[in-house]
């Protein structure tokens, strides 16, 4: 398994993040926040493809992009697209979904499940195309209490930020790895095969034994001695806060193991009063967050305009003076 995400859009523009999750069975494709230039550059089939979109907020350059999105998916019906987003993302949402000329809908099927992260509840409503998007049906709800997304293959957790409305930072996470130690193995002289993959997945009406070459084993004795257990990939995507020191208290431990943090960067730490002013991060704040965190790489975005392709080496060797492995996205530079 890995997570691989790529930046779409220029420095200076919207930016958003388009993140592949290959579990070898399946690949999942989900996408944080929805920049314009990036989305029309992506082909359709890949864009038809998302299971779920991640908003941050709503603010115009993370959601310029949706029409397009939107052009190439609107009637997908089986699985329904799914939208991640702050308190109220499904009255926008609902807003953009009815911004069309509808009048031959009838034969639509499409579907969106929209979800709005609360603090203390996750609260979803469905759409429905034949309807040309005109009811809000209750989708239900639940307690905030872990992961919004969970399955065998990986997990997404949402933080809520401070930009002077709700901003979602999203952490996704692959479920940890239970893979076959060969020096083990080679130790109780056993040959690998099939039945490896008995001893590495629990089924409710398994045997309790497995015989191998004539001899009876435990199979949980089998899966105590044999199976080692090792973290999956982890990328975080913050854009759009505050970063104070109650704000960081509660990021670095939801970051501990995280292998890439692509953070915001809107302005240089010499534009400091800037930022706090408009509930941004510096630079060399990001790096700072990225060195606390202990996480293995930081990728900054959301460059503001303000600075010119002149300047983005001096940015970087700031925030580089503090975490020497950050990085823009490819080509920016």
């Amino acid at each position: 398994m890995s997570i691989a995400g790529q930046v779409l859009g220029a420095a200076g523009h919207d930016n958003a993040l388009l993140v592949q999750i290959n579990a070898g069975q399946a690949i999942y494709r989900l996408l944080c926040d929805c920049g314009e230039v990036g989305l029309a550059q992506r082909p359709v089939g890949e864009l038809q493809a998302l299971d779920h979109l991640l908003l941050s907020h709503l603010h115009m350059d993370h959601i310029s992009g949706f029409d397009t999105l939107f052009r190439h998916s609107f009637n997908r019906a089986d699985p329904p697209m799914q939208v991640w987003g702050p308190p109220a993302t499904a009255q926008i949402m609902q807003h953009r979904l009815r911004g069309f000329m509808w009048n031959l809908q009838a034969e639509l099927r499409g579907t969106w499940l929209v979800h709005d992260i609360g603090t203390e509840m996750v609260t979803a409503w469905r759409f429905h195309a034949e309807e040309a998007f005109a009811r809000a049906h209750p989708a239900g709800s639940g307690l905030h209490a872990g992961p919004i997304i969970a399955n065998a293959d990986f997990s997404v957790t949402a933080i809520t930020l401070d930009h002077l409305t709700p901003s979602m930072g999203y952490i996704i996470r692959e479920t940890p790895r239970r893979n076959i130690d060969p020096a083990r193995l080679a130790a109780l002289n056993l040959l690998p095969g099939a039945w490896l993959q008995q001893v590495k997945s629990a089924t409710p009406d398994e045997a309790p034994t497995l015989t191998l070459a004539g001899q009876t084993y435990a199979l949980a004795e089998l899966r105590a001695q044999l199976l080692v257990e090792t973290p999956g990939d982890t990328l975080a995507y913050l854009t759009d806060f505050r970063l104070d020191a109650p704000t960081l208290a509660r990021l670095v431990p939801a970051l501990q193991g995280c292998g890439t943090l692509v953070c915001e960067s809107q302005f240089r730490h010499a534009d400091l009063p800037l930022a706090r002013r408009a509930y941004h991060l510096t630079n060399r704040q990001a790096a700072g967050l990225a060195r606390a965190a202990g996480v293995a790489e930081l990728v900054l975005i959301h460059i503001s305009e303000r600075y010119r392709p002149a300047d983005y080496p001096e940015i970087l060797a700031e925030a580089r003076a503090i975490f020497p492995n950050t990085r823009f996205p490819v080509g920016w530079v």
